[in-house]
């Protein structure tokens, strides 16, 4: 089983920033495909950005993209995203994902094997 750790979470104000990262500790390795799923109350759990580890590759939702960065550090077997220019409709608790294999649908959260705990992002306006 494969842990990931995630860390960065909080509250923001409107028009702020965040970074989320999330590490693959001990002797682990960043996976193929890795990122960041959200689910906000009464909502689908939602892809906000995967990156394609090997060739690093992003992938982002329409809501995010412009706003949102996904990067990745080897040495550190650690993914994160970069947050700005937050909106309120941002908030929701955010969830690492990852998946060994391939899929053609890295925003789609069927794929992922492992997932980590969630952090929680709230921004107010």
């Amino acid at each position: 089983q494969v842990q990931l750790v995630e860390s960065g979470g909080g509250s923001v104000q409107a028009g702020g920033s965040l970074r989320l990262s999330c590490a693959v500790p001990g002797y682990g390795y960043l996976r193929n495909f890795m990122g960041w799923f959200r689910q906000a109350p009464g909502k689908e759990r939602e892809g906000v950005a995967i990156i394609f580890t090997g060739e690093a590759t992003e992938y982002y939702a329409d809501s995010v993209k412009g706003r949102f960065t996904i990067s990745q550090d080897n040495a550190k077997n650690t993914v994160y995203l970069q947050m700005n220019s937050l909106k309120a409709e941002d908030t929701a608790i955010y969830v690492c994902a990852a998946l060994d294999g391939w899929t053609r649908s890295p925003l789609k959260s069927p794929a992922y094997t492992y997932w980590g705990q969630g952090t929680q992002v709230t921004v107010s306006s």
